[in-house]
C-alpha cells in the first residue's frame, strides 16, 4: 500500500513540470520581443561583400577599377551596397554584424540617389533603376528586420517613393524584361502604406507632399479618398492636397476637359504620379468631343484640340487617328460613330510626355528624388 507521501509525489511533479513549461514559453516570448540592433558600419557587409567578389557576383558599378575584365573583379569596398536576400530556411537574417543601423541605411540611401540614380556617366537607366530598385529594398528589408521607425524611416521611405514614381514616368513603354511596371506599382503601394501609417503617429515636414502624391496616384481609389477626407484639418486644406482632391473629384465625375487642365498647376513629382492615368483621361476627353461635336459641317481645330489634351499638335493628330477620328488639314472632324473606343494599335506612352517633360525643365534627378525640386 502507498505512503501518502507517495501519493502526493506525483501532483507536485504535475506542478513543477507545467511550471517549468510556462517558464519556457516566458523565455520564449522574450527572446521574440529582442529586437536586433545593426552594427554593420559599412553600405555591404564585409562577409557579403567577400562572398559576391569570389562567387563573381558583384555588379558593375560595385566594381574596382582597372579590374573589370580579370576573371574574378574586386569590388570597391566604398561602392559595394548590400542586394536584397529573400529568407531562406536555416539562415539567420538577425545576425548584428549583416544588418546596418539607421544612420547607415540613410547614408546608403544617398549614395544611391547621388552617386547612382543622378549619375549622368552611368547608363542606361533601365540598369540604374534596377540596381537601385534592388539595393533600396535591401535598406527596407534591413529597416524591416530592426523595426526601425521615426524621421530615419520617414527619410528613407520619402526618398523611396519619389524615385519609383520617377521610374514609372521614366521607364513606361521599356519591353518587360527590362521594367515591370506591375513589381514597381507593387512596391510602390507597399512604401507609400508604410509612409502613411508613419504620418499617422506625428507631423512630419513632407507629409503635405505625399499625402497629395498618394491620392493622384490612386486616382479614383475609395479607400485613397476616405483617407484624405479624414486628415487632419491643416494637412487636408494645404494647396497640394487640395489641388489633388480637385483633380480626383473631375477623374470622379469623369469631367477629362477640367482634370487636364488641373493636371497643368501640377509639380513634376505629382504629374508622375497622375502619369499612369492620363491615357485614359485623353481617351474620355476624345470620347466626349466625337459625340458632343459630331457633324459633318464641324470643324476644329487640332491646335486647340492639343493644348485640351496637353500634346505637341503632331502627337494629337496621331492620337485622333488612332481613334479613327479623322482630319481634314488643321482641322479635326469628329463623328461619334466612327470613334474606337479599344484601337488595335496603341500610340506608344513615351510620345506623350509633353505635360511631364515641360515640368520637368532643369531639375537634376538628385533634386527630384530628395525633394528639393
Amino acid at each position: 500500500m502507498r505512503s501518502s507521501a507517495a501519493r502526493g509525489a506525483r501532483p507536485l511533479a504535475r506542478k513543477t513540470g507545467g511550471r517549468k513549461r510556462e517558464e519556457h514559453r516566458e523565455a520564449q516570448v522574450k527572446a521574440e520581443d529582442v529586437v536586433p540592433r545593426g552594427t554593420c558600419t559599412s553600405m555591404c557587409p564585409i562577409s557579403e561583400t567577400r562572398q559576391r567578389e569570389a562567387q563573381n557576383r558583384l555588379h558593375r558599378f560595385e566594381m574596382l577599377a582597372g579590374t573589370e575584365r580579370e576573371r574574378l573583379p574586386r569590388a570597391d569596398t566604398t561602392r559595394v551596397v548590400k542586394e536584397y536576400s529573400r529568407p531562406a530556411a536555416g539562415k539567420d537574417a538577425t545576425r548584428a554584424s549583416d544588418l546596418r543601423p539607421p544612420d547607415v541605411l540613410l547614408k546608403t540611401v544617398y549614395y544611391l540617389v547621388d552617386e547612382i540614380a543622378a549619375c549622368p556617366t552611368l547608363k542606361p537607366w533601365t540598369e540604374v533603376y534596377s540596381f537601385v530598385f534592388d539595393r533600396l529594398r535591401s535598406v527596407r528589408q534591413d529597416m524591416v528586420i530592426q523595426r526601425i521607425s521615426g524621421p530615419e524611416c520617414v527619410s528613407v521611405l520619402e526618398r523611396t517613393v519619389r524615385f519609383l514614381l520617377y521610374g514609372s514616368y521614366r521607364l513606361c513603354g521599356q519591353p518587360l524584361r527590362l521594367y515591370d511596371p506591375h513589381i514597381n506599382n507593387t512596391h510602390l503601394q507597399e512604401c507609400i502604406s508604410w509612409l502613411l501609417e508613419c504620418y499617422s503617429k506625428g507631423q512630419h515636414k513632407h507629409q503635405n507632399e505625399f499625402q497629395a502624391l498618394n491620392l493622384l496616384y490612386n486616382l479614383g481609389s475609395p479607400h485613397a479618398i476616405q483617407h484624405t477626407l479624414e486628415l487632419p484639418h491643416g494637412v487636408q486644406h494645404s494647396a497640394p492636397v487640395q489641388l489633388a482632391l480637385a483633380v480626383s473629384s473631375a477623374y470622379m465625375e469623369r469631367n477629362p476637359v477640367r482634370l487636364l487642365r488641373l493636371a497643368q498647376r501640377l509639380d513634376f513629382l505629382q504629374a508622375c504620379a497622375l502619369h499612369r492615368h492620363l491615357h485614359s483621361c485623353r481617351k474620355d476627353l476624345l470620347l466626349l468631343y466625337s459625340h458632343g461635336h459630331s457633324s459633318r459641317n464641324c470643324r476644329f481645330p487640332i491646335q486647340k484640340l492639343a493644348d485640351l489634351l496637353t500634346l505637341e499638335c503632331s502627337v494629337a493628330a496621331q492620337l485622333c487617328q488612332t481613334h479613327g477620328i479623322q482630319l481634314n488639314g488643321d482641322y479635326v472632324v469628329f463623328c461619334k460613330s466612327s470613334f474606337s473606343e479599344n484601337p488595335s494599335k496603341q500610340l506608344e506612352c513615351a510620345v506623350m510626355h509633353k505635360l511631364e517633360n515641360d515640368k520637368q525643365e532643369d531639375f537634376s534627378i538628385g533634386n527630384i528624388i530628395h525633394g528639393i525640386a
